[in-house]
Protein backbone atom coordinates (compact mmCIF):
# COMPACT_ATOMS: atom_id res chain seq x y z
CA UNK A 1 0.00 0.00 0.00
CA UNK A 2 3.02 2.21 0.81
CA UNK A 3 4.45 1.53 -2.94
CA UNK A 4 1.11 2.37 -4.29
CA UNK A 5 0.28 5.70 -2.11
CA UNK A 6 4.05 7.07 -3.64
CA UNK A 7 3.37 5.81 -6.91
CA UNK A 8 -0.24 7.67 -7.17
CA UNK A 9 1.13 10.82 -5.50
CA UNK A 10 4.06 10.81 -7.79
CA UNK A 11 1.55 10.67 -11.11
CA UNK A 12 -0.46 13.42 -8.92
CA UNK A 13 3.03 15.71 -9.13
CA UNK A 14 3.53 15.15 -12.16
CA UNK A 15 -0.13 16.76 -13.59
CA UNK A 16 -0.43 19.62 -10.93
CA UNK A 17 3.41 20.89 -12.21
CA UNK A 18 2.61 20.25 -15.92
CA UNK A 19 -0.90 22.61 -15.67
CA UNK A 20 -0.35 24.81 -12.19
CA UNK A 21 2.34 26.65 -13.03
CA UNK A 22 3.59 30.56 -13.20
CA UNK A 23 4.34 31.39 -16.73
CA UNK A 24 7.68 32.28 -15.58
CA UNK A 25 8.28 28.82 -14.65
CA UNK A 26 6.80 27.50 -17.89
CA UNK A 27 9.84 27.71 -19.40
CA UNK A 28 11.89 25.48 -17.33
CA UNK A 29 9.07 22.20 -17.46
CA UNK A 30 7.97 20.40 -20.25
CA UNK A 31 4.66 18.45 -20.13
CA UNK A 32 2.83 16.28 -22.50
CA UNK A 33 1.56 12.98 -22.90
CA UNK A 34 -1.16 11.01 -24.39
CA UNK A 35 -4.43 9.32 -24.12
CA UNK A 36 -5.98 6.16 -25.79
CA UNK A 37 -8.73 3.30 -25.97
CA UNK A 38 -7.43 0.23 -27.66
CA UNK A 39 -9.78 -2.74 -28.24
CA UNK A 40 -8.52 -6.12 -28.80
CA UNK A 41 -10.48 -9.16 -30.55
CA UNK A 42 -8.26 -12.38 -30.40
CA UNK A 43 -9.11 -15.17 -32.81
CA UNK A 44 -6.79 -18.57 -31.78
CA UNK A 45 -9.07 -20.59 -34.13
CA UNK A 46 -11.99 -19.27 -36.28
CA UNK A 47 -14.76 -22.42 -35.50
CA UNK A 48 -14.20 -21.85 -31.49
CA UNK A 49 -14.94 -18.56 -29.36
CA UNK A 50 -13.43 -15.88 -30.23
CA UNK A 51 -12.09 -13.40 -27.22
CA UNK A 52 -12.06 -9.59 -26.58
CA UNK A 53 -10.58 -7.31 -24.39
CA UNK A 54 -9.84 -3.61 -23.90
CA UNK A 55 -7.17 -1.24 -22.48
CA UNK A 56 -7.37 2.19 -21.53
CA UNK A 57 -4.08 4.01 -21.44
CA UNK A 58 -3.01 7.57 -20.57
CA UNK A 59 0.85 8.05 -20.60
CA UNK A 60 2.03 11.28 -18.70
CA UNK A 61 5.57 13.16 -19.42
CA UNK A 62 7.48 15.52 -17.38
CA UNK A 63 10.97 17.33 -17.90
CA UNK A 64 12.22 19.70 -15.44
CA UNK A 65 14.94 22.07 -15.92
CA UNK A 66 16.01 23.51 -12.60
CA UNK A 67 19.44 24.60 -14.20
CA UNK A 68 21.29 24.79 -17.35
CA UNK A 69 23.11 21.52 -16.42
CA UNK A 70 20.44 19.65 -14.92
CA UNK A 71 17.34 17.59 -16.29
CA UNK A 72 14.90 16.00 -14.55
CA UNK A 73 12.95 13.58 -16.75
CA UNK A 74 9.53 11.71 -15.19
CA UNK A 75 7.17 9.39 -17.10
CA UNK A 76 4.16 7.27 -15.94
CA UNK A 77 1.88 4.79 -17.44
CA UNK A 78 -1.55 4.50 -16.43
CA UNK A 79 -3.56 1.51 -17.65
CA UNK A 80 -6.65 -0.33 -17.72
CA UNK A 81 -6.99 -3.64 -19.22
CA UNK A 82 -10.62 -5.84 -18.77
CA UNK A 83 -11.83 -8.22 -21.17
CA UNK A 84 -11.89 -12.19 -21.72
CA UNK A 85 -8.71 -12.55 -22.64
CA UNK A 86 -7.84 -11.41 -18.86
CA UNK A 87 -10.06 -14.01 -17.05
CA UNK A 88 -11.08 -16.30 -19.60
CA UNK A 89 -7.88 -17.81 -21.35
CA UNK A 90 -4.91 -16.09 -19.48
CA UNK A 91 -5.71 -16.27 -16.01
CA UNK A 92 -1.62 -14.63 -15.62
CA UNK A 93 -2.04 -11.94 -18.03
CA UNK A 94 -2.41 -9.63 -14.78
CA UNK A 95 0.29 -10.34 -12.85
CA UNK A 96 2.66 -10.24 -16.25
CA UNK A 97 1.61 -6.93 -16.65
CA UNK A 98 2.98 -5.13 -13.27
CA UNK A 99 6.02 -7.58 -13.42
CA UNK A 100 8.50 -4.85 -12.71
CA UNK A 101 12.12 -5.78 -14.04
CA UNK A 102 13.80 -2.71 -12.32
CA UNK A 103 15.77 -2.79 -9.03
CA UNK A 104 13.24 -0.93 -7.71
CA UNK A 105 9.60 -1.68 -8.01
CA UNK A 106 7.80 1.22 -9.67
CA UNK A 107 4.81 -0.67 -10.80
CA UNK A 108 1.87 -0.40 -8.68
CA UNK A 109 -1.35 -2.32 -9.14
CA UNK A 110 -4.59 0.47 -8.09
CA UNK A 111 -7.16 -2.30 -7.92
CA UNK A 112 -8.15 -5.57 -10.40
CA UNK A 113 -10.73 -8.25 -10.04
CA UNK A 114 -10.80 -11.73 -12.65
CA UNK A 115 -12.01 -9.26 -14.97
CA UNK A 116 -10.31 -5.99 -15.31
CA UNK A 117 -6.87 -4.34 -13.83
CA UNK A 118 -5.68 -1.03 -12.82
CA UNK A 119 -2.05 -0.25 -12.47
CA UNK A 120 0.54 2.40 -12.83
CA UNK A 121 4.07 2.45 -13.82
CA UNK A 122 6.82 4.66 -13.97
CA UNK A 123 9.15 3.91 -16.57
CA UNK A 124 11.24 7.36 -16.67
CA UNK A 125 12.95 9.01 -13.76
CA UNK A 126 16.04 10.16 -14.10
CA UNK A 127 18.14 13.19 -12.94
CA UNK A 128 21.19 14.02 -16.45
CA UNK A 129 23.75 16.34 -15.43
CA UNK A 130 25.55 17.86 -18.78
CA UNK A 131 28.35 20.07 -18.99
CA UNK A 132 30.33 20.48 -22.31
CA UNK A 133 30.74 17.36 -24.15
CA UNK A 134 30.00 15.35 -20.68
CA UNK A 135 26.61 13.79 -19.76
CA UNK A 136 26.03 11.84 -16.29
CA UNK A 137 22.58 10.12 -16.24
CA UNK A 138 21.26 8.14 -12.74
CA UNK A 139 17.72 6.47 -12.34
CA UNK A 140 15.22 4.98 -14.69
CA UNK A 141 16.09 5.34 -18.45
CA UNK A 142 16.31 3.87 -21.44
CA UNK A 143 19.66 2.85 -22.56
CA UNK A 144 19.34 2.25 -26.47
CA UNK A 145 22.23 0.65 -28.25
CA UNK A 146 20.56 -0.92 -30.85
CA UNK A 147 20.43 0.22 -34.31
CA UNK A 148 18.06 -1.82 -36.23
CA UNK A 149 14.14 -2.02 -36.57
CA UNK A 150 13.44 -5.65 -35.69
CA UNK A 151 16.01 -7.11 -33.92
CA UNK A 152 18.92 -5.26 -31.85
CA UNK A 153 21.82 -7.78 -30.28
CA UNK A 154 23.66 -4.42 -29.10
CA UNK A 155 20.64 -3.17 -26.81
CA UNK A 156 21.65 -5.61 -23.56
CA UNK A 157 20.57 -3.25 -21.40
CA UNK A 158 16.30 -2.90 -21.96
CA UNK A 159 16.13 -5.35 -24.79
CA UNK A 160 11.99 -4.61 -26.41
CA UNK A 161 9.70 -7.05 -27.35
CA UNK A 162 8.77 -6.32 -31.24
CA UNK A 163 5.29 -7.51 -31.35
CA UNK A 164 4.26 -5.28 -28.10
CA UNK A 165 3.43 -2.29 -30.94
CA UNK A 166 1.54 -0.40 -28.31
CA UNK A 167 4.36 0.52 -26.02
CA UNK A 168 6.07 2.81 -28.24
CA UNK A 169 8.49 4.53 -25.96
CA UNK A 170 9.63 0.96 -24.61
CA UNK A 171 11.09 0.18 -21.33
CA UNK A 172 13.60 1.85 -19.49
CA UNK A 173 16.06 0.28 -16.82
CA UNK A 174 17.64 1.57 -13.27
CA UNK A 175 21.24 2.43 -14.57
CA UNK A 176 23.69 4.86 -14.38
CA UNK A 177 25.09 6.40 -17.73
CA UNK A 178 28.14 8.56 -18.70
CA UNK A 179 28.39 9.76 -22.36
CA UNK A 180 31.56 11.76 -23.22
CA UNK A 181 31.28 13.49 -26.99
CA UNK A 182 34.52 13.58 -29.14
CA UNK A 183 31.82 14.65 -32.06
CA UNK A 184 29.01 14.43 -33.56
CA UNK A 185 28.37 10.53 -34.06
CA UNK A 186 31.29 9.56 -31.75
CA UNK A 187 32.10 9.55 -28.24
CA UNK A 188 32.41 7.06 -25.55
CA UNK A 189 29.66 5.45 -23.01
CA UNK A 190 29.66 3.70 -19.80
CA UNK A 191 26.74 2.06 -18.26
CA UNK A 192 25.89 0.05 -15.42
CA UNK A 193 22.32 -1.35 -14.65
CA UNK A 194 21.02 -4.12 -11.52
CA UNK A 195 17.43 -5.54 -11.78
CA UNK A 196 14.89 -6.75 -9.51
CA UNK A 197 16.95 -9.99 -9.29
CA UNK A 198 20.44 -7.93 -8.59
CA UNK A 199 21.56 -9.26 -11.50
CA UNK A 200 24.27 -6.51 -12.86
CA UNK A 201 24.75 -5.25 -16.85
CA UNK A 202 27.55 -3.30 -17.36
CA UNK A 203 28.98 -1.95 -20.50
CA UNK A 204 31.92 0.23 -22.26
CA UNK A 205 30.94 1.14 -25.90
CA UNK A 206 33.22 3.58 -28.46
CA UNK A 207 31.48 5.00 -31.52
CA UNK A 208 32.62 7.19 -34.34
CA UNK A 209 32.57 7.40 -38.05
CA UNK A 210 34.78 6.01 -40.77
CA UNK A 211 34.21 6.11 -45.09
CA UNK A 212 31.05 7.28 -44.25
CA UNK A 213 29.52 5.08 -41.90
CA UNK A 214 29.04 5.17 -38.33
CA UNK A 215 30.34 2.08 -36.31
CA UNK A 216 29.77 1.29 -32.59
CA UNK A 217 32.22 -1.35 -30.30
CA UNK A 218 30.96 -2.67 -26.88
CA UNK A 219 32.39 -5.10 -24.50
CA UNK A 220 30.80 -5.79 -20.84
CA UNK A 221 28.55 -8.32 -18.99
CA UNK A 222 25.26 -9.29 -19.31
CA UNK A 223 23.88 -10.92 -16.17
CA UNK A 224 25.50 -14.45 -16.13
CA UNK A 225 26.99 -13.80 -19.45
CA UNK A 226 30.26 -11.98 -21.32
CA UNK A 227 29.48 -9.83 -24.28
CA UNK A 228 31.30 -7.88 -26.74
CA UNK A 229 29.53 -6.67 -30.08
CA UNK A 230 30.02 -3.62 -32.92
CA UNK A 231 27.25 -2.19 -35.43
CA UNK A 232 26.87 0.00 -38.01
CA UNK A 233 25.16 2.31 -40.36
CA UNK A 234 25.81 3.75 -43.36
CA UNK A 235 24.54 3.86 -47.22
CA UNK A 236 25.22 1.99 -50.00
CA UNK A 237 24.69 4.26 -53.09
CA UNK A 238 20.76 5.55 -51.65
CA UNK A 239 19.85 2.54 -49.26
CA UNK A 240 20.53 2.40 -45.76
CA UNK A 241 22.87 -0.22 -44.70
CA UNK A 242 22.88 -1.19 -41.15
CA UNK A 243 24.02 -4.22 -38.54
CA UNK A 244 24.69 -4.90 -35.43
CA UNK A 245 26.26 -8.60 -33.73
CA UNK A 246 26.63 -9.80 -30.36
CA UNK A 247 28.30 -12.41 -28.88
CA UNK A 248 27.48 -14.05 -25.52
CA UNK A 249 29.16 -16.44 -23.79
CA UNK A 250 28.71 -18.04 -19.79
CA UNK A 251 31.29 -15.81 -17.93
CA UNK A 252 31.30 -18.46 -14.61
CA UNK A 253 31.57 -21.62 -17.51
CA UNK A 254 33.50 -20.10 -19.85
CA UNK A 255 36.04 -22.53 -20.71
CA UNK A 256 33.47 -25.26 -21.05
CA UNK A 257 30.84 -23.53 -23.35
CA UNK A 258 30.91 -22.56 -26.96
CA UNK A 259 28.53 -18.71 -26.37
CA UNK A 260 26.16 -17.70 -28.98
CA UNK A 261 26.42 -15.39 -31.92
CA UNK A 262 23.70 -13.46 -33.04
CA UNK A 263 23.69 -11.28 -36.21
CA UNK A 264 21.08 -8.48 -37.33
CA UNK A 265 21.54 -7.08 -40.51
CA UNK A 266 19.01 -5.18 -42.95
CA UNK A 267 18.39 -2.51 -46.26
CA UNK A 268 16.32 -0.03 -46.59
CA UNK A 269 15.02 2.45 -49.42
CA UNK A 270 12.60 4.94 -50.09
CA UNK A 271 11.06 4.94 -53.66
CA UNK A 272 10.42 8.27 -55.68
CA UNK A 273 6.82 7.43 -54.66
CA UNK A 274 7.57 7.92 -51.07
CA UNK A 275 7.02 3.71 -50.73
CA UNK A 276 9.83 2.77 -47.91
CA UNK A 277 10.96 -1.10 -47.75
CA UNK A 278 12.62 -2.28 -44.81
CA UNK A 279 14.27 -6.20 -45.22
CA UNK A 280 16.38 -7.93 -41.87
CA UNK A 281 17.75 -10.68 -41.51
CA UNK A 282 18.62 -12.24 -37.68
CA UNK A 283 21.16 -15.08 -37.20
CA UNK A 284 21.75 -16.98 -33.78
CA UNK A 285 24.30 -19.58 -33.54
CA UNK A 286 22.11 -21.23 -30.58
CA UNK A 287 19.10 -21.50 -32.46
CA UNK A 288 17.27 -24.26 -33.86
CA UNK A 289 16.57 -25.46 -37.23
CA UNK A 290 13.65 -27.75 -36.38
CA UNK A 291 9.95 -26.66 -35.46
CA UNK A 292 10.82 -23.78 -33.15
CA UNK A 293 7.88 -23.77 -31.14
CA UNK A 294 7.25 -21.77 -28.01
CA UNK A 295 4.70 -24.04 -26.26
CA UNK A 296 1.31 -22.67 -25.93
CA UNK A 297 2.25 -19.45 -24.05
CA UNK A 298 0.71 -16.34 -25.93
CA UNK A 299 3.48 -15.21 -28.18
CA UNK A 300 3.49 -11.28 -26.83
CA UNK A 301 4.09 -12.21 -23.26
CA UNK A 302 7.48 -13.77 -24.06
CA UNK A 303 10.63 -12.27 -22.30
CA UNK A 304 13.18 -11.27 -25.09
CA UNK A 305 16.58 -10.79 -24.57
CA UNK A 306 19.24 -10.08 -27.22
CA UNK A 307 20.29 -13.93 -27.04
CA UNK A 308 16.47 -15.01 -27.94
CA UNK A 309 14.61 -12.59 -30.42
CA UNK A 310 13.38 -15.88 -31.69
CA UNK A 311 14.23 -19.95 -31.25
CA UNK A 312 15.50 -20.09 -35.05
CA UNK A 313 18.63 -20.58 -36.54
CA UNK A 314 17.70 -17.92 -38.29
CA UNK A 315 14.39 -15.51 -39.22
CA UNK A 316 13.57 -13.24 -42.22
CA UNK A 317 11.57 -9.79 -42.13
CA UNK A 318 10.00 -7.41 -45.02
CA UNK A 319 8.33 -4.57 -44.68
CA UNK A 320 6.52 -1.81 -46.81
CA UNK A 321 4.85 1.26 -45.91
CA UNK A 322 3.57 4.00 -48.28
CA UNK A 323 1.74 7.09 -47.56
CA UNK A 324 -1.56 6.53 -49.02
CA UNK A 325 -2.58 9.93 -48.66
CA UNK A 326 -1.31 12.65 -46.52
CA UNK A 327 -3.40 12.00 -43.98
CA UNK A 328 -3.26 8.29 -44.32
CA UNK A 329 -0.58 5.83 -43.94
CA UNK A 330 -0.73 1.85 -44.69
CA UNK A 331 1.97 -0.63 -43.71
CA UNK A 332 2.60 -4.16 -44.05
CA UNK A 333 5.17 -6.20 -41.59
CA UNK A 334 6.00 -10.26 -42.02
CA UNK A 335 8.70 -12.30 -40.03
CA UNK A 336 9.37 -15.92 -41.84
CA UNK A 337 11.05 -18.71 -40.42
CA UNK A 338 12.52 -20.29 -43.37
CA UNK A 339 13.23 -23.69 -41.45
CA UNK A 340 9.53 -24.64 -40.49
CA UNK A 341 7.80 -22.73 -42.41
CA UNK A 342 6.25 -20.48 -40.04
CA UNK A 343 5.10 -16.82 -40.51
CA UNK A 344 4.01 -13.48 -39.02
CA UNK A 345 1.90 -10.52 -40.72
CA UNK A 346 0.81 -6.86 -39.42
CA UNK A 347 -0.79 -5.11 -41.61
CA UNK A 348 -2.15 -1.95 -40.45
CA UNK A 349 -3.12 1.52 -41.33
CA UNK A 350 -3.35 4.80 -39.81
CA UNK A 351 -5.41 7.82 -40.42
CA UNK A 352 -4.79 11.20 -38.56
CA UNK A 353 -7.78 12.53 -37.95
CA UNK A 354 -6.58 15.99 -36.00
CA UNK A 355 -3.17 17.35 -35.43
CA UNK A 356 -3.22 15.23 -32.25
CA UNK A 357 -5.73 12.77 -32.48
CA UNK A 358 -4.93 9.22 -34.38
CA UNK A 359 -6.98 6.27 -35.77
CA UNK A 360 -4.97 2.99 -36.17
CA UNK A 361 -6.40 -0.48 -37.38
CA UNK A 362 -4.06 -3.37 -37.04
CA UNK A 363 -3.73 -7.27 -37.37
CA UNK A 364 -1.06 -9.57 -35.75
CA UNK A 365 -1.63 -13.15 -37.81
CA UNK A 366 0.61 -16.14 -36.83
CA UNK A 367 0.41 -18.81 -39.54
CA UNK A 368 1.99 -22.28 -38.97
CA UNK A 369 1.14 -25.78 -38.16
CA UNK A 370 1.19 -27.07 -34.15
CA UNK A 371 4.66 -27.21 -33.15
CA UNK A 372 6.13 -24.05 -34.89
CA UNK A 373 7.49 -21.01 -34.59
CA UNK A 374 4.42 -18.82 -35.31
CA UNK A 375 1.84 -21.80 -34.99
CA UNK A 376 -1.02 -22.04 -33.00
CA UNK A 377 -1.39 -18.57 -31.88
CA UNK A 378 -4.16 -17.28 -34.14
CA UNK A 379 -4.87 -13.97 -34.87
CA UNK A 380 -5.22 -10.65 -33.12
CA UNK A 381 -7.32 -7.53 -34.28
CA UNK A 382 -6.38 -4.04 -33.12
CA UNK A 383 -8.50 -0.74 -33.09
CA UNK A 384 -6.75 2.54 -31.22
CA UNK A 385 -8.02 5.95 -30.88
CA UNK A 386 -5.52 8.00 -29.70
CA UNK A 387 -5.22 11.49 -28.46
CA UNK A 388 -1.81 13.56 -27.98
CA UNK A 389 -1.66 16.41 -25.26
Amino acid sequence: MIRQAVLLYVLFLLMTWGFDLHAQDRKKIEFNGHLQNLNTVFIQDVNSEWLSTGSIYNRLNLKWYPTESLTFSASARNVANYGQIIYESYPLYSDLLVKDDGYVDLTGTIARDSSYILYSNIDRANLKFTQGKFEATAGRQRINWGINTVWNPNDIFNTFNFYDFDYVERPGCDAIRLQYYTGYASGYQVAFKVDSDNEITAAGMYSFNKWNYDFQLLAGVMTTDMVIGAGWTGYIKSAGFTGEASYFRDRDNFADTTGIFVLSAGANYTFRNSLFTNVSFLYNSNGTTGDAGYGNSFIVLQDVSPKSFSPARASLMGQLSYPITPLIQGDITSIVNPYDGSFFVGPNVSFSLTDNIGLLFMSQIFVGDTGTEFGGYGQLYYMRLKWSF
